[in-house]
């Protein structure tokens, strides 16, 4: 049994559409099967393929064991910041992929995870997304929680959904940003590419990123950004609508980087801070800036 907590970012999506994308092994035609012989529930209750999840809903899908895909665990060396009974905390590098998706079945942060806690994950997001709470882009690098037990799960996605945790991240933008500041442009799934955030959407939900400038250079900033909401992609997306890209973005920047040799963006998820989920206590952990960041910081005369 697979089981899907819908957030609000994920609303308004058809129920087909949304499984499809978090379960790319299963196709649509399939997936209507499960629907209509009731083997996908929505808070307990059968729906149709046009049903419109909204936030709060429950998903429970039922794969007969013959189809269900088993991932194997893989001895993929992890930068450990914390762990315990309940969670851990891992720096996650460039290029590594957060949970099975199209194209990347092996070599996963969930593959690691698998072997590294002997399969000991909260299987509340399914056995794609194995004690997974919030995740990053691939190319992203920095912090992430991840959970051992159900228990510790809901907790924090009780605070994730709150926005009571601490986010902060570090970033090079394109171009001389002068000073530090908000943006609040409200985030949704692009019109045309459902892949992509936008602005400019017809179901955008609130979004906010605090931002400060830490250098600058003629070309490019340095920056600082706390999250004080948790839209896809909401960091990039911002950054681009108020015309600084972050280096590196080919999906919301320049086609090609203007530094050659980078692969992905220059984003890095520096500063997590949460309330334990058992004890209650406050913390805060901080991932080593990447050496590939620093190296530009270096070379871009950002270096402070």
């Amino acid at each position: 049994m697979i089981e899907f907590g819908i957030t609000e970012e994920e609303s308004s999506l058809r129920i087909d559409k949304y499984l499809k994308y978090e379960l790319p092994q299963l196709s649509r035609t399939y997936l209507q099967k499960l629907l209509d012989s009731g083997d996908i529930l929505v808070s307990g209750k059968t729906v149709k393929q046009s049903y419109l999840i909204a936030e709060g809903d429950i998903i429970t899908v039922n794969i007969p064991e013959s189809e269900e895909l088993n991932f194997t665990p893989e001895d993929i060396p992890l930068d450990i910041l914390y762990e315990d009974d309940h969670i851990i905390v891992v720096n996650k590098p460039k290029q590594m992929v957060v949970h099975p998706a199209p194209g990347h079945y092996s070599g996963t942060l969930v593959n690691a995870l698998l072997f590294h806690c002997r399969a000991n994950l909260s299987g509340i997001n399914g056995y794609l997304r194995p004690g997974i709470v919030h995740r990053i882009d691939m190319d992203t690098t920095g912090s992430l929680v991840v959970c051992k037990t159900d228990l510790a799960h809901k907790k924090l996605s009780a605070q994730l959904k709150a926005h009571s945790i601490k986010r902060v991240y570090e970033a090079i933008a394109i171009g001389r940003i002068k000073e530090s500041g908000e943006i609040t442009f409200p985030i949704g799934r692009d019109n045309k590419n459902r892949k992509k955030m936008s602005i400019r959407s017809k179901n955008p939900r609130n979004a906010y990123t605090k931002f400060k400038v830490i250098s600058q250079s003629d070309k490019y900033t340095y920056l600082s950004l706390e999250l004080m909401t948790g839209r896809t992609h909401q960091i990039r997306v911002h950054l681009s609508a108020i015309g600084h890209p972050i280096l590196g973005d080919v999906t919301y920047g320049p086609a090609k980087s203007p530094v050659s040799g980078l692969i992905g963006q220059c984003l890095h998820a520096k500063i997590l801070g949460f309330e334990h989920p058992v004890t209650g206590e406050y913390m805060e952990f901080s991932a080593p800036t990447p050496s590939y960041f620093e190296d530009l910081l270096m070379k871009l005369d950002l270096k402070t």
